[in-house]
């Protein structure tokens, strides 16, 4: 499998992009980014130097991924969603040395016009709603809607929605995959089958 990159794509000498990676119209890419195998990036899509992008990620148009921003396996960033860096900023204050990590795990879901607040982590599988503000982190599975976002339910890796509490002690399974999940402590598991 061959990289795909679009002519009126710019991709700085140094980028590290993975086999079968896909790259859009007017998309940018920074001579320090770290893209795995497998990515899709829409069209209008910036990479900053100082992000990781990993295998099989789907990076919708208009998004824009700020330094330090970490994405692990299978994140699927929806259409102008917004990843900020700078907590407090200010234009007339260079604030570069306050750069927060904003990490999104394995197999999360970012929706459409999303906005997640720098220095959160997102959990495996957690799926965050189209125009949520994030500005806590999100445990594994965890469904997020609002302003400011709040859990109001959980996810399966399949991206269907659980029949569980929000908390307590539960067990349950995904209608389409028929994995088992099991909450504990506030926290969700998938068991092996």
């Amino acid at each position: 499998m061959s990289t795909q990159i679009h002519t009126s794509a710019i991709v700085d000498e140094g980028a590290e992009i993975g086999d079968g990676s896909r790259i859009w119209h007017f998309t940018h890419v920074c001579s320090g980014a770290k893209i795995g195998r497998n990515v899709s990036l829409g069209q209008g899509v910036y990479v900053g130097n100082r992000v990781v992008i990993g295998n099989n990620c789907k990076i919708q148009n208009n998004v824009s991924l700020y330094d330090d921003v970490v994405l692990e396996d299978d994140v699927f960033c929806g259409p102008s969603m917004v990843f900020t860096n700078v907590y407090n900023p200010r234009a007339h204050i260079e604030r570069k040395h306050e750069y927060r990590q904003t990490l999104v795990r394995q197999g999360a879901t970012l929706g459409a016009n999303c906005t997640l607040v720098c220095g959160v982590t997102i959990g495996r599988f957690a799926f965050i709603g189209a125009g949520a503000v994030v500005n806590e982190d999100v445990p594994d599975f965890a469904l997020m809607v609002g302003v400011p976002a709040r859990q109001i339910g959980w996810m399966s890796e399949y991206g269907e929605r659980l029949d569980l509490p929000l908390a307590g002690e539960a067990t349950t399974t995904c209608p389409y995959t028929s994995q088992t999940y099991r909450l504990s402590n506030n926290t969700l598991t998938r068991t092996e089958s």
